[in-house]
């Protein structure tokens, strides 16, 4: 196939690349030049911008195209509207985010979206992120219907990942000493290698599948404890797990999910499901899951090659400070847990 790939060099994106490549398609890729430039010298790249440059995209044919960077529906009104006489299929990379209630155990695909007052809305924060992205579903089904293959991608993990949300407990784990655990062991996680999501995606382009789809796994039920069991075997380190209630996390006011990554205090009912999502759609549909252990073991020996140290990443235009805590804000939480 000839694949069109928006965006596509920072982590999903790279990762569609790789699979896309691996499957022996011809790729082209058009995006602004500023993240990775040199990354994929083998394949075809397109400059512009999605806010007013997609003049490099015209006269130009595609099988299909996968967007894995939309997130205003201004801008995706654009690329729908000037490629749905030039694609035959538009994958639509978007977020578990876009469901309007958490509060619920084993949302589906039928759950209401969350929606915004104004649709022209374009400043993105964590609150309109999620709406935002329903918006722009609805954008691409209007100028393809029939056409779209929409992914609800949960909390991608694995090499390349700029939120850091696992690779801090990776990294954690293999530094070894006593490591703060959070919450309950048996308290329930879902993540999705990035690589898993997108050779399943790249497949279901292939196939020409569309619909909604929510993309997390993994298949079977997978818990905090094991996930850092699994950390420890995989490192050879001497970590010694030191579990630390939700009650006392609350107490000192640790950040949940990204101070305290994959840690929402299991009392809020505001987010009951959120790590609880049924992806069986998904699953049935082709969607596999290499094991933890190699997940664990690529993301340590990608975060061990790095010659910088984890870097600020920009999201909603705001700032964010790599997630997990810092050394001496585990060490202060540990004096107290041992105080109290």
């Amino acid at each position: 196939m000839n694949l069109l790939i928006l965006g596509g060099t920072v982590f999903l994106g790279r990762h569609l690349v790789e699979a896309a490549l691996a499957r022996k398609h011809e790729v082209t890729l058009f995006n602004r030049g500023r993240n990775n430039p040199d990354l994929f010298p083998e394949v075809e790249r397109l400059r512009g911008d999605r806010d007013g440059d997609l003049r490099s995209l015209e006269g130009r044919r595609w099988d299909a195209v996968i967007d894995t960077c939309g997130y205003i529906p201004r801008h995706v009104r654009a690329s729908a509207q000037l490629l749905a006489g030039a694609v035959d299929h538009y994958t639509f990379t978007s977020t578990i985010g876009v469901y309007a209630d958490f509060g619920a155990v084993g949302i589906d695909e039928t759950a209401p979206v969350a929606t915004v007052a104004d649709e022209n809305l374009e400043d993105l924060t964590a609150e309109s992120y999620g709406p935002l992205k329903a918006l722009c579903e609805k954008t691409v089904e209007d100028f393809m219907p029939g056409r779209t293959l929409v992914i609800r991608a949960g909390l991608l993990v694995g090499p390349y990942d700029p939120l850091e949300r696992f690779t801090y407990w990776v990294r954690r784990v293999a530094q070894s000493g006593d490591v703060l655990a959070p919450g309950r062991p048996e308290r329930q996680v879902q993540i999705i290698d990035a690589r898993d999501l997108s050779e399943w995606i790249v497949r279901m382009v292939e196939n020409g599948q569309t619909s909604v789809y929510n993309g997390s796994g993994p298949d079977h039920l997978l818990t905090m404890g094991r996930l850092l069991d699994e950390s420890v075997a995989v490192s050879g380190s001497d970590a010694r797990l030191v579990w630390v209630d939700d009650k006392f996390l609350v107490d000192h006011k640790a950040g949940a999910w990204n101070e305290v990554p994959l840690w929402l205090p299991e009392n809020d009912p505001k987010f009951a499901g959120l790590m609880r999502i049924d992806c069986g759609r998904a699953i049935a549909a082709g969607l596999t899951f290499r094991p933890l252990a190699d997940t664990i073991r690529d993301t340590l020996e990608w975060d061990r090659s790095r010659v910088e140290p984890p870097a600020p990443y920009k999201l909603f235009g705001i700032e964010l400070a790599p997630a997990g805590l810092s050394r001496e804000r585990e060490l202060a939480l540990f004096q107290a847990w041992k105080g109290r």
